[in-house]
């Protein structure tokens, strides 16, 4: 998502003020350190390590092996061939009364070494067979023998009642692709986009890469990947978040939305209340590692490693690298309403507290008249600014106010009571859903925490939104946990019949404690600047939201397509229609199969799309002749997300061997102009992870309606897509006001155009009224859709006992 514009900015991030960034460390140094900081990683969590570190067997399994053992010298039998002899003699002699003592020692011994040789080798095998990605390559509904014996092999070396990081252990590393692939990959992909001189220009640059220089920085890249638990991602979030210097208001945010059509309760500090406690019981399930792993296809298991931050954590600025701060626990919220700070305490002496103890103390919080502290109100407004001013003026801001600083950045996540209404209005039903992605997004620059790992975000008429930054965690994560918080708190924990949380307020709960800024007077100055800055890049911000409801995933299905190759190749139309020209495009997905891998780019702008495009803006082009390029197109697109998933992707490849190239000072006109590339266009696909929680097919309302990001150039768009049950897509459109060459809603009318143009292609797309093939033309069939539809709260109401 927001990663995209990260990624954009990631040669200036290797830059502060102009002046170089200090990498003079060695890249041996270098790749010492990523290892040294995995290993670390591990044995901070050496108790949850050991837990899951032994599966897929369990501690229980030692004492049935060594009563086995025991069983056996009983009745007589050596099952240890000898071995168990001999470490008796090992042993110290305590006398003869400890004789049998020594026995059972020894034998606890040799049951200790063999059964971690057994794990051992369970795991061994289990990573060899996780890194068979042969099921991946297949054609879709088409399954070869080879894949179905290794997905026997799979469920037997899995073992059962897996916890959140059972798998860790057995993942396989990423592997690093062949750079002459890669560099194969890159021409291929941007021949659509260049003219044949600056074609031919890269491929000079490319061969004279591949003859000097990509040897030598390979070599080093699989140093990494052997030492490493994973020889890009470390680097990722180093140079292209923690070492971008940019606002991380738009650039590194990126929003989430409530349910669409309903809201459970007008009440807002009863959202809130229910909000809060289902995120913690999120985290308590998370603690315990009761949350299950992802599994593809049911067996193949995702890295993990990304959970590990979501909650506690915060990041840092500082003046040439931030720096991620996460804490084992958190027993506060911090909360923000109308320029005030408070510091809510989330736990009492029994436990975690419930809803409405909760509700109760977010109610006394809005009901609180006292004003904002001198500089207070807009003191937020410092984490949207340029992260070396925050960093400068977060050190006096700490020796001033070290406590409310401390109250804010430890807790366990930030809250923001605003109090205006928000989401879908019958009144304006279209603009209304733009406001409450634009509040979401950017908000007024001054009432959210970008630092923190994550805002929620409650409105005065209860509706709620999550603004997360992204450096910590990539969208999967955060839409796991906030699935789950929408699911618990409207399904499981309820309302009552007045709006309240169920159950009966503490009167005896403490008041919520304010927190009090010691501001220097000095400090007007950067909080202005800052102030100014966020507003002026949020009034630039144009966010446009659509659901289209013409057809979904249903419709795509039948056609025996994959629906996210089907709207990718759609939205290559759309963009075309809009600028009249192709552009790179970067879609975002997961490399979650490998250990600690997060995202790789889809180059979803292919020869096959823009012979597909061209062919649909000729009127003498038939429908058949259309279908049968766009199906190549979609082909092209699904081969190239299964390479990516499979860790042969060219982005993250050449993003590495651009970093190796800049620690050894090595210049390289090739990499240069790869990482100078402008991407127009950045989509992705937000994923429905947890079906089970919501019945899309008899309350289809009750899904999340997805989120979105800002654009990642200042003369381009961002587009994230969420498919809501079976008949409904979700569209959420950024880009920049200031820009002439970029509108949000007409690009909305374009994606609902193309979209319903390519279903008339297909024979069951025929009843969808078609628009017109030709860009530029005027064409009175062609037509937006009505109103959104503002379904009445009470319509389809599951209630907290329905079967979910």
């Amino acid at each position: 998502m927001a990663e995209a514009h990260q990624a954009v900015g990631f040669r200036p991030s290797l830059t502060s003020d102009g002046a170089e960034v200090d990498l003079s460390a060695s890249v041996l140094q270098e790749i010492y350190l990523s290892g040294l900081r995995s290993w670390k990683r591990h044995l901070c969590r050496f108790w949850n390590d050991f837990l899951t570190g032994v599966f897929p067997a369990s501690p229980l399994s030692w004492l049935f092996l060594f009563s086995a053992i025991q069983l056996a010298w009983f009745l007589q039998l050596d099952p240890s061939l000898g071995l168990t002899e001999k470490i008796k003699e090992l042993l110290p002699d305590w006398g003869g009364q400890h004789h049998r003592l020594r026995g059972v020692l020894a034998a606890a011994l040799f049951a200790s070494c063999l059964w971690g040789a057994l794990i051992f080798t369970l795991h061994v095998a289990l990573r060899l067979l996780l890194s068979y990605h042969g099921w991946l390559l297949e054609p879709h509904g088409a399954m070869s023998s080879p894949t179905k014996t290794w997905l026997a092999l799979v469920r037997i070396f899995s073992g059962r009642h897996p916890m959140l990081f059972s798998y860790q252990r057995s993942l396989p590393r990423q592997p690093v692709p062949s750079v002459q692939d890669t560099v194969r990959k890159y021409l291929e992909s941007v021949r659509p986009v260049l003219s044949d001189e600056e074609f031919d220009w890269t491929a000079v640059l490319a061969q004279e890469f591949l003859r000097l220089q990509a040897s030598l920085l390979q070599w080093y890249l699989q140093l990494k990947s052997w030492w490493a638990a994973n020889y890009v991602t470390d680097w990722w979030e180093e140079f292209v978040y923690l070492r971008s210097r940019n606002s991380l208001m738009v650039n590194s945010n990126y929003y989430m939305m409530d349910f669409l059509y309903v809201t459970p309760t007008p009440v807002q500090a009863a959202r809130a209340g229910n909000a809060v406690h289902a995120l913690l019981l999120y985290r308590h399930h998370l603690n315990r590692q009761e949350i299950l792993p992802t599994l593809l296809m049911g067996v193949r298991p995702l890295c993990s490693a990304q959970y590990e931050k979501i909650f506690n954590t915060t990041r840092i600025p500082g003046v040439q690298k931030d720096h991620i701060r996460h804490l084992r626990d958190s027993r506060h919220v911090a909360v923000f309403h109308r320029g005030r700070f408070f510091r809510v305490g989330t736990h009492s002496q029994s436990g975690l507290l419930s809803p409405r103890a909760l509700e109760q103390q977010f109610q006394r919080i809005l009901d609180d008249p006292s004003p904002a502290c001198p500089h207070e109100e807009h003191l937020a407004a410092l984490t949207a600014a340029p992260r070396d001013t925050w960093a400068q003026v977060r050190r006096s801001l700490k020796s001033q106010a070290e406590e409310a600083l401390e109250a804010v950045e430890g807790a366990a996540f930030f809250v923001s009571l605003d109090p205006e209404p928000a989401g879908l209005a019958r009144e304006d039903p279209a603009a209304s859903l733009d406001a409450y992605a634009h509040a979401l997004l950017a908000g007024r620059g001054h009432d959210r925490w970008y630092d923190k790992s994550f805002t929620l975000i409650v409105f005065a008429n209860g509706k709620l939104g999550l603004s997360v930054e992204h450096s910590w965690a990539d969208c999967p994560i955060s839409g796991h946990m906030w699935e789950f918080t929408l699911a618990t708190e409207c399904f499981q924990l309820g309302y009552s019949v007045d709006g309240h949380c169920k159950g009966r307020p503490d009167p005896a709960l403490p008041q919520p404690q304010r927190l009090h800024w010691d501001l220097p007077e000095k400090i007007q100055l950067p909080i202005s600047l800052a102030l100014r800055g966020a507003k002026t890049l949020s009034g630039d911000i144009d966010c446009h939201v659509f659901p289209f409801s013409h057809f979904g995933k249903s419709f795509i299905k039948r056609c025996h397509l994959s629906s996210d190759s089907f709207i990718q190749t759609a939205l290559q139309l759309a963009h075309f229609r809009d600028r009249g020209q192709f552009c790179l495009t970067y879609e975002s997905t997961m490399t979650r199969l490998f250990l600690e891998g997060r995202t790789e780019t889809v180059r979803s702008c292919t020869r096959e799309a823009c012979s597909f495009v061209r062919a649909m803006e000729d009127k003498e082009k038939t429908d058949s002749q259309c279908l049968a390029l766009f199906r190549l197109a979609v082909e092209k697109h699904q081969a190239l997300l299964k390479a990516a998933m499979s860790g042969q992707g060219a982005d993250r490849h050449l993003f590495a061997l651009y970093v190796v190239a800049r620690l050894l000072r090595l210049q390289s006109p090739f990499l240069d102009q790869v990482h100078s590339e402008q991407w127009q266009l950045a989509t992705s696909q937000i994923p429905v992870q947890q079906t089970h929680l919501f019945d899309v097919h008899n309350y289809p309302d009750y899904v999340s309606s997805g989120g979105g990001f800002g654009p990642i150039d200042d003369h381009g768009y961002g587009v994230s897509y969420i498919f809501m049950g079976d008949e409904t897509i979700t569209f959420h459109i950024s880009s920049k006001k200031s820009s002439t060459k970029t509108d949000s809603h007409r690009l909305g009318q374009h994606i609902e155009d193309a979209l319903r143009d390519v279903a008339c292609l297909f024979q069951e797309g025929k009843r969808l009224q078609r628009g017109c093939r030709g860009r530029g033309e005027e064409d009175p069939r062609r037509h937006r859709c009505g109103p959104l539809p503002c379904h009445p709260r009470d319509s389809m109401t599951p209630t907290p006992s329905t079967n979910f």
